[in-house]
C-alpha cells in the first residue's frame, strides 16, 4: 500500500479544482494564456496559497510568481520546486499546475509538521512555459538566468500586442529585468512534478515514474514559395505549387523520424499557413513549422541534415524557393543521478519502485538543468492525452506524486544543500 498520509490530499484537490475554473472552456478545458487577465487572476490565487503555506511571495519582472520558505542556513543555495500555470489555448487542467500546487503542498506540509529545511526552499510558477501566445516558450525560467534572445520583447501575439506591452500590463517592468535575475550557484537543485503527457505509465498501469532526461527540441519554420495561378487553367505539369511541395516535405519528415523502429525520435508539423488561401488559386506560399525531438543529439542532428536535404530536393523538383529559420535548438538534458537516487529511496519507503522514462516534451527543468542539478517526477495521465481538455490524472495518482515530491524534498534539504 502506497503511503500518502503526509500531505493534505483534500486541500490539494480543492486547489486544483479552483484553479481549473480560471479560464475554463467547456466542461474540462482551460485557456489561460501567459500574461493574460486569466493568467493574472490565477497568479493572484496561487500567490494566496503560497502565503497560506507560510511563504513570502513576490512577482518578478519576468512575470514569475515566487514563494520562499526560509531555512536554517540563509547562505546556502536554495532548493527550487515548481512548474507553470499558463496553458495552451485548448488545454487541460493538470499540465504544469500539479507541479506548482504539489510543490506548495509539499512546503505547507513541512511547515505544518514543523520541519525547518537546512536551506531555503522556493516554489516558482514560471511565466509562459507554453510559448503559444508569442511563439517562444520557457520565457520566465530563461529570464531569471539572463537567457533571453534579442528581440523577444518585440514578439507579438495574434492581436499585435508585444510581449513587452503584455509584461507592462501584467505589472512588470522589462527595464528592470536584471534585478530579477538569479546569480549562478544560487540554486542547488530543481524538482519538477508533472503529468507525463504520454502513454507509457498508463500502459504500464503505474501511477508515477522517475524521469531520466528531457529530449532536446529543434524548432524550424519553413517557407516554400512558388507561383499563384488559376486552379482551372494551369496544367498540372506546369505548376509551381507551394502546398504540394510542402506536403511532400511533411511526408519526408515522417519517414526520416521513423527510420529507426523503437527509437524515441518524434517529429511534428503543427502549424501551416497557405497564401493566398483561396479555393481556386494555386498556393503561392506556404509557411509551416517543424518540431523535431530526440534524447540522442547525434541522431537528431543527422535527421536534421536529412530533412534539410529533402526540403531542397523537393523545392528544386517543383520550381520553388525555400527559406528555413531556426526558432529553438536545445540539447537533450539528463537528470542528476543523485536526485534520481533520492527519488528512488523516497519511493521505496512508500512501498513503490517507479518506472524510469525519458520526457519527450520540454519543461522548465530543461532550462534549469543548465544552472543546477535537476530531477523530475511524472504522474500518469489517462491515455497519455495532454494539451487537450480531455487531459486527466486521478486525484490518487496526483497525491502519490505529491507525496513523493515532498519526501524527496525533505531528503534533499537534509543531505545536499551546498
Amino acid at each position: 500500500m502506497i503511503d500518502t498520509h503526509s500531505i493534505n490530499i483534500g486541500r490539494l484537490q480543492e486547489r486544483i479544482e479552483k484553479l481549473s475554473q480560471i479560464g475554463k472552456i467547456g466542461d474540462t478545458g482551460v485557456c489561460r494564456l501567459a500574461l493574460s487577465k486569466e493568467d493574472r487572476q490565477a497568479v493572484e490565487v496561487v500567490k494566496g496559497w503560497m502565503e497560506e503555506a507560510g511563504m513570502k511571495t513576490r512577482i518578478d519582472d519576468f512575470g514569475n510568481l515566487i514563494g520562499r520558505l526560509e531555512g536554517k542556513n540563509a547562505d546556502k543555495p536554495v532548493l527550487m520546486m515548481g512548474s507553470h500555470i499558463d496553458s495552451q489555448p485548448y488545454g487541460g487542467r493538470f499540465d504544469g499546475v500539479i507541479g506548482v500546487l504539489g510543490a506548495i503542498e509539499a512546503v505547507q506540509t513541512m511547515k505544518e509538521r514543523q520541519i525547518v529545511p537546512d536551506q531555503a526552499v522556493e516554489v516558482v510558477a514560471f511565466c509562459d512555459e507554453e510559448g503559444c501566445r508569442f511563439n517562444k516558450g520557457i520565457f520566465g525560467v530563461r529570464g531569471i538566468w539572463g537567457g533571453l534572445d534579442p528581440g523577444e520583447l518585440d514578439r507579438t501575439d495574434k492581436d499585435g500586442i508585444t510581449r513587452r506591452q503584455a509584461l507592462i500590463d501584467f505589472g512588470c517592468d522589462p527595464d528592470k529585468f536584471i534585478e530579477s535575475e538569479y546569480k549562478k550557484g544560487s540554486v542547488s537543485a530543481f524538482l519538477e512534478l508533472h503529468i507525463e503527457q504520454g502513454p507509457v505509465l498508463d500502459k504500464l498501469q503505474e501511477p508515477v515514474g522517475i524521469v531520466t532526461g528531457i529530449s532536446g527540441p529543434l524548432w524550424l519554420t519553413v517557407e516554400m514559395t512558388g507561383f499563384a495561378g488559376h486552379a482551372g487553367s494551369v496544367p498540372m505539369g506546369m505548376r509551381q505549387d507551394a502546398l504540394l511541395g510542402s506536403a511532400k516535405v511533411i511526408v519526408a519528415l515522417n519517414e526520416i523520424a521513423t527510420q529507426e523502429p523503437g527509437s524515441p525520435t518524434v517529429a511534428t508539423v503543427g502549424n501551416i499557413q497557405v497564401f493566398p488561401n483561396s479555393r481556386n488559386i494555386i498556393p503561392e506560399k506556404v509557411t509551416f513549422t517543424v518540431d523535431l525531438r530526440d534524447i540522442e543529439l547525434a541522431r537528431r542532428d543527422r535527421y536534421e541534415k536529412e530533412l534539410r536535404l529533402s526540403i531542397q530536393r523537393i523545392a528544386d523538383e517543383h520550381g520553388l524557393t525555400v527559406s528555413i529559420s531556426e526558432d529553438t535548438n536545445t540539447e537533450p538534458r539528463y537528470c542528476a543521478n543523485w536526485i534520481k537516487d533520492t527519488i528512488r529511496e523516497a519511493a521505496g519507503n512508500m512501498g513503490y519502485k517507479p518506472t524510469e522514462l525519458m520526457s519527450g516534451p520540454f519543461h522548465d527543468s530543461l532550462v534549469m538543468s543548465n544552472y543546477c542539478d535537476y530531477g523530475m517526477i511524472f504522474v500518469r495521465c489517462k491515455d497519455g492525452i495532454s494539451h487537450n481538455p480531455l487531459e486527466y490524472s486521478t486525484n490518487e495518482d496526483i497525491a502519490i506524486g505529491t507525496e513523493l515530491l515532498y519526501q524527496t524534498a525533505i531528503r534533499i534539504t537534509r543531505q545536499k544543500s551546498s
